[in-house]
């Protein structure tokens, strides 16, 4: 499934010569398992990663922090000397990213990279389709998972940047690549998932076996949910004009009904229960990133990690500890990425000091989530390098901990992931999979649906909130947003979640530095200046 790349392709993206490349020639593919296996399979080697702003997890400087680190989730202090890098961190945490950030042309490039090649893989299956002889099952199989596969990377590339071109032609030339608003963008997506969805495997995704990290229709249902509970964002062409549509006047055709947006969440919700694939919350919340993960039952979509066969990394573990702690186990780390003081309240930490706090209000996700206060590895007590005890301290974080007592070991660190003894790499090169998409987001979506559509969501919350050991909650949209933070708190989701319940632009924590943007221009990322240049058919984003 995870073949090599093809010798001597080489593909650009939409910033460079848009991919066109030479035809191939007429003996490139002789059977239906090579064009499975290098037409297909070859796409998921780009869901992960192991350089910068590549994958959609795992690595640093792109899609991950672009939405991770521009929130009220988490954050990169500058510590001495380290963490500067030019102001980079402090500029996605205060919302002072350009036009001219490389690190956002990085991840403009890697996304449309991956849409280039989705093109040229359907352009070469038509190609192929029947001098090889494809029956219709073969092409309808390998199309779909293809076209699934390109509409998930159009929806990454939508969501950040708004108006984007919608190229589906491999052999477009640069001058026809027009941009589409990001209403047409989104309804395309949300089309393609529906007509390829029959089509689709009607296998896990996250269990070890033939369709192992493949894009199968619980995947597609998932992304069909996750596209109608941001319809009123997503089908907004001016976002600045401060005036959002109503969910509930956004229709969809789903199996011949006609859903308003959170009717359709609600129903591709219910589809992954209908699938009856034994989808489920695992009653250990931490099994879900445990080493050996792929026995979830709750976990829909994953980046297969195996620290002897996948190049993937996953470094936010590695850049989030003290250099003791990852000493200790046989690291090198680099003591950076932290959680905020508002996401430690959320998980009820009010006090610093561990003696001072009234533990009947903390919620014990904190104990998974995070490494905080002393520090200890295999019961061992871990030194931080003059003879006392490692302790991180939760809420002594800010932008800037230079000069601070707390330099080097503010805020609490990432511990999402259980501890691989026997990664590679500084444990960047770990055996527990990264997930994507999880069955514990789908109940939540399904409850915030329920609510904005006037019903009760409180039996769907207060699932996930029985499964943590915590007291019931009213369903109400602030209470969602928490629970969506304590719940999926380093999955990736938050800045998508603060745009939809329009919390994205407020000055949370200690960010006092944060640009002043009431008309909400930030939730959309600007076109990278150097694709303005090379395609003067696009235009840059409001406010940018």
């Amino acid at each position: 499934m995870f073949g090599t790349l093809l010798a001597g392709l080489t593909f650009n993206s939409c910033l460079e010569e848009y991919p066109k490349g030479k035809i191939e020639e007429d003996d490139a593919y002789t059977s239906a398992v090579e064009i499975e296996r290098d037409l297909v399979g070859d796409l998921y080697n780009y869901i992960g990663g192991s350089t910068p702003s590549h994958g959609l997890q795992g690595t640093i400087r792109g899609v991950y922090d672009w939405n991770s680190i521009t929130t009220d989730e988490q954050m990169m202090p500058v510590r001495g000397a380290d963490w500067d890098d030019g102001g980079f961190w402090n500029r996605l945490y205060n919302h002072k990213w350009t036009a001219s950030d490389g690190e956002l042309s990085s991840t403009w490039k890697y996304l449309y990279e991956v849409i280039a090649r989705c093109n040229r893989s359907l352009y070469f299956i038509d190609r192929y389709r029947f001098r090889l002889v494809l029956t219709n099952e073969q092409y309808d199989a390998y199309t779909a998972e293809v076209r699934g596969l390109r509409a998930m990377f159009y929806f990454y590339a939508m969501d950040m940047f708004g108006n984007i071109p919608l190229v589906t032609d491999y052999n477009e030339s640069l001058e026809n690549i027009v941009q589409s608003k990001r209403s047409t963008i989104y309804r395309f997506i949300f089309n393609e998932l529906q007509e390829v969805a029959p089509h689709l495997v009607y296998e896990r995704s996250n269990w070890l076996g033939n369709y192992y990290g493949r894009f199968t229709r619980p995947v597609a249902y998932f992304l069909l949910a996750k596209l109608a509970i941001n319809a009123e964002i997503y089908s907004d062409d001016n976002w600045t004009d401060e005036n959002r549509p109503d969910g509930r006047d956004i229709f969809f055709d789903v199996d011949g009904e006609r859903l308003n947006a959170w009717q359709t969440t609600i129903a591709y919700c219910e589809a992954i229960n209908e699938l009856s694939m034994d989808y489920y919350l695992e009653e250990n919340y931490g099994l879900n990133f445990s080493i050996h993960n792929e026995s979830s039952h709750e976990n829909i979509f994953v980046i297969p990690m195996d620290n002897t066969h996948y190049n993937n990394t996953f470094h936010y573990i590695f850049r989030s500890l003290h250099s003791a702690h990852g000493g200790a186990l046989g690291w090198g780390t680099e003591n950076g990425t932290c959680a905020t003081i508002s996401t430690m309240h959320a998980y009820g930490i009010y006090a610093d000091n561990p003696e001072q706090r009234d533990y009947s209000k903390v919620d014990p996700r904190y104990y998974y989530n995070f490494f905080a206060d002393t520090v200890y590895v295999n019961d061992k007590l871990v030194d931080d390098g003059y003879g006392n005890p490692l302790v991180y301290h939760p809420l002594e974080v800010d932008e800037y901990l230079t000069g601070s007592p707390f330099e080097r070991n503010g805020g609490a660190r990432m511990a999402k992931y259980e501890t691989d003894y026997t990664a590679y790499n500084d444990g960047t090169l770990q055996n527990n999979d990264i997930v994507l998409f999880r069955y514990a987001d789908v109940i939540l979506m399904k409850a915030e649906a329920k609510v904005r559509n006037g019903e009760s969501g409180q039996d769907e919350m207060n699932m996930i909130r029985e499964r943590a050991f915590v007291d019931k909650r009213e369903a109400t949209l602030d209470n969602l947003l928490t629970e969506r933070l304590l719940e999926l708190m380093w999955e990736g989701w938050r800045r998508n979640d603060l745009i939809r319940f329009s919390k994205f632009t407020t000055r949370y924590d200690n960010r006092f530095n944060a640009i002043d943007d009431p008309k909400g221009f930030t939730t959309v990322f600007p076109i990278p200046g150097d694709v303005l240049i090379l395609n003067p058919n696009l235009h840059q984003n409001p406010g940018y």
